[in-house]
């Protein structure tokens, strides 16, 4: 599966934090359930390398990502536990040197023009602006569509459902990542029916990017 259609599948991509390998499962099954089937799973706890090798073995629809990716090393490992996707912060060279050729792509971080320019140059089509929030938002992205149209966004960082459209409506961006449908407390009590409907609302924010596409 190529990283467009990854990132095409669903307008937003959860931004995941796992404490505990127990909850790895049933939290995946309650995000698919609501419409989203493309999970990041960030690697900010010590069990977010065996989360995502639990899920890509037990939960089919999902599209398991590893989020937080910051080199070489970290992504074979990535790999090995069966992930489609990766997310990094940024992009150093190191980083994008070490998975060049990789079938599992990368989704690089940036948060400048000189950044995207970088990633262009290197062949790069898809990016994450991160922190969305914190440089520039959807006036940012704005901005830059014109002038760098090759790449399309992937903004991630403060995020909100009353922000989301604006986002979802440019032309430069494919999807988001979020967390307001997956907060730890929701986690830490099990309560995946919530977590499934909160999906669900996300989903739904599919209108908007549609919306747009055809506007």
């Amino acid at each position: 599966m190529n990283l467009e259609t990854i990132l095409r599948a669903a307008p937003v991509i959860p931004v995941v934090i796992i404490d505990h390998l127990s909850q790895a499962v049933p939290l995946a099954r309650a995000l698919v359930a609501g419409g989203l089937p493309v999970i990041e799973i960030t690697l900010r706890t010590a069990v977010g390398l065996e989360a995502i090798r639990a899920i890509a073995a037990e939960v089919p629809d999902a599209i398991v990502g590893a989020g937080t990716v910051l080199s070489g090393a970290q992504f074979e490992k990535t790999v090995t536990a069966g992930a489609k996707f990766a997310v990094s912060p940024g992009a150093t060279e190191a980083l994008l040197d070490a998975v060049a050729g990789a079938q599992v792509k990368l989704l690089p971080g940036i948060a400048t023009a000189s950044e995207a320019m970088r990633l262009i140059e290197r062949g790069y089509e898809f990016a994450k602006l991160f922190p969305a929030e914190a440089s520039g938002g959807a006036a940012f992205l704005s901005s830059i569509a014109s002038p760098l149209p090759q790449l399309k966004f992937c903004p991630t960082g403060g995020i909100t459902p009353d922000s989301a459209p604006r986002y979802l409506k440019l032309p430069n961006v494919i999807c988001i990542g979020g967390s307001w449908m997956v907060n730890r407390a929701m986690i830490a009590a099990g309560d995946w029916s919530g977590i499934t409907a909160a999906a669900a609302q996300a989903a739904a924010l599919n209108i908007h990017r549609r919306s747009a596409a055809h506007g």
